[in-house]
């Protein structure tokens, strides 16, 4: 029996970007989210253009900078009604007018930066509650970008050596804000090498489902259960879950790992992944297929 709580809310994790797709915005900004099909795909779930957006800049240290760029890219996208909370501290996340905000808010955003400032000042924070609650109970959408999406997790890396080589404690893990306990999320995963590192995590968290986000991709998950995947990159799933052998406990440090039995998936733009059913479902399109003459 499954008494696993569903969500109200949706989670939208994006990986970040290396592309150069939005015209105008500043380059940390692209660097975040690349092709403007991830933030339409964030409007679209949020509600539409006259949703209520907060841009949460607590991974920065520019937040204004961070801050005047989103207002600039989505107000080109059609949205006006968004500000941004400027959380640097965690007085500032117990605050009532930083509450009042969160109340009236469709989306909240995490943006890219550190993972770690994102913990320090909203971990069991008024703010940080009222969020999850609003996440369970109502329809709220939390959306994060590299940064924002690695802390979605019960379980985070904080930070990691970036090797083709798999070794006992070449990375740090500690604890995310846990929206949704079964993942451990990494991103810019292909691009910065990071299989390895995200396999040593679930060598030491194995009943956690790994997904690691491509640059200007990025996963939509609605009843804490249905994943589908959206832009252009790929998604990699990796499940633990039935390791024939794992050497993790028995090593000393920086020594090769083993690791069988591992389940991947690669997942591209609207493939599906149930969680609760460890099932994959890749998307059909004919328009995707070449025909024959």
């Amino acid at each position: 029996m499954n008494n696993k709580i569903k969500p109200n809310g949706k989670l939208i994790a994006v990986g970040g970007s290396i592309e150069k797709d939005i015209e105008e915005i500043d380059d940390r900004l692209k660097a975040d989210f690349g092709e403007e099909v991830i933030l339409e795909e964030i409007i679209k779930h949020a509600g539409g253009k006259d949703s209520r957006f907060e841009i949460i800049t607590s991974a920065t240290d520019e937040p204004e900078e961070a801050g005047d760029e989103y207002r600039k890219i989505f107000s080109q996208l059609g949205v006006e009604n968004l500000d941004i909370l400027y959380i640097q501290d965690r007085g500032s996340a117990n605050s009532s007018q930083t509450l009042e905000r969160i109340k009236k808010a469709d989306v909240v955003l995490f943006t890219g930066g550190n993972q770690n400032q994102i913990i320090d000042y909203m971990i069991d924070t008024d703010a940080y509650n009222l969020i999850k609650d609003r996440y369970l109970n109502e329809e709220l959408v939390i959306a994060g970008t590299s940064a924002g999406a690695a802390m979605m997790g019960e379980k985070m890396v904080e930070e990691g050596k970036e090797t083709e080589l798999l070794m006992k404690n070449d990375l740090n893990m500690g604890t995310g804000l846990g929206f949704i306990k079964e993942i451990l999320f990494d991103t810019h995963f292909i691009q910065r090498g990071r299989f390895a590192r995200l396999a040593e995590a679930l060598a030491e968290f194995p009943d956690k489902l790994g997904i690691g986000l491509d640059a200007n991709t990025g996963i939509i998950i609605k009843e804490g259960n249905i994943c589908k995947v959206i832009g252009s990159g790929m998604v990699t799933l990796i499940d633990a879950s039935d390791f024939d052998y794992d050497n993790y406990q028995k090593l000393k440090d920086e020594t090769p790992l083993s690791l069988l039995n591992l389940k991947v998936h690669v997942m591209a733009s609207n493939d599906t992944y149930y969680i609760n059913e460890k099932k994959a479902q890749a998307h059909y399109d004919e328009r995707d297929y070449k025909r024959s003459s």
